[in-house]
């Protein structure tokens, strides 16, 4: 699998007879200090999350002048890529798809950090419904108290479908910005594109400072007003209008219903499609 700035390939451990994921950088990165900082910090943070839902990094490493990390093999489709074959096909599991997803960051933030990228592209899903988080090179460590209010501020930095108006701001961040990107994110799986879409960046981040988001009830018929309030307060502007935590909203998800009526499952011959 390629990426912009790096490779991810299978290996074998020759003694154990495992499987494992190498990524690397690609041959025109390896030498751009920024790409290799945030390999190294993509370790920093991954090797010290152990949660189910959360991809493994194993170590770090360098060959023949290539540096590369190892991880947990799990070669299943991202959730774009899902999305990009038709939400209603992920409809009858996204709940689990929710409460998986949310898990793993709450845990992240539990443990002191900011995940800042945020999107379906960095969620790996099974045919099984079982689902990890990936891609820790952005993250950063949230600052409380008299930390917060020194704080610097920070590069821009994400993906502009799902930025927070505080990180395109570049103001310190904690859990709720990630919240802001998971309720882009749950609005993508339910009506298939993001809240704000623009024919520049700068359109687009202007939307995210100051426009409403569209109602995805009146977009998608089937989710009921609960949820799509819900989503609704993950994407106020200020973040102190929304859920102050990852645990606040599992409680207020596990209240209530995704959808009017219960979608039913692909057929065997789509959910092969998905899987590739």
């Amino acid at each position: 699998m390629t990426g912009r700035t790096s490779q991810v390939w299978e290996a074998i451990h020759d003694v154990r007879q495992e499987r494992f994921a190498i990524k690397i950088l690609l041959s025109n990165y390896r030498k751009d200090r920024d790409q290799v900082a945030f390999l190294k910090h993509e370790f920093l943070v991954g090797s010290n999350l152990n949660y189910p839902k959360i991809i493994k990094v194993h170590e770090i490493g360098m060959h023949q002048k290539t540096p590369y990390i190892v991880m947990e093999y799990f070669p299943w489709p991202n959730l774009k890529q899902h999305v990009q074959s038709g939400v209603e096909k992920l409809a009858h599991a996204l709940p689990k798809i929710v409460l998986q997803a949310a898990q793993a960051l709450g845990y992240m933030h539990q443990n002191g950090w900011v995940h800042r990228d945020v999107k379906p592209d960095n969620f790996l899903l099974s045919r099984k419904i079982d689902l990890r988080l990936i891609d820790f090179a952005l993250a950063v460590r949230i600052k409380r108290g008299l930390a917060r209010l020194l704080a610097g501020k920070t590069k821009v930095q994400g993906t502009r479908s799902y930025m927070s108006p505080e990180q395109i701001r570049c103001q310190p961040l904690d859990q709720r910005a990630d919240i802001y990107s998971f309720g882009c994110m749950l609005h993508e799986l339910t009506y298939g594109k993001p809240p704000f879409t623009g024919i520049s960046s700068n359109e687009l981040l202007n939307k995210h400072l100051k426009s409403p988001p569209p109602p995805l009830e009146a977009l998608n018929h089937n989710v009921t007003p609960e949820f799509a309030a819900l989503v609704r307060r993950m994407l106020a502007k200020k973040a102190d209008q929304r859920p102050e935590s990852m645990d606040i909203f599992l409680r207020e998800f596990a209240a209530l219903s995704i959808f009017k009526e219960r979608p039913k499952p692909p057929r065997e011959e789509d959910e092969q499609e998905i899987a590739g």
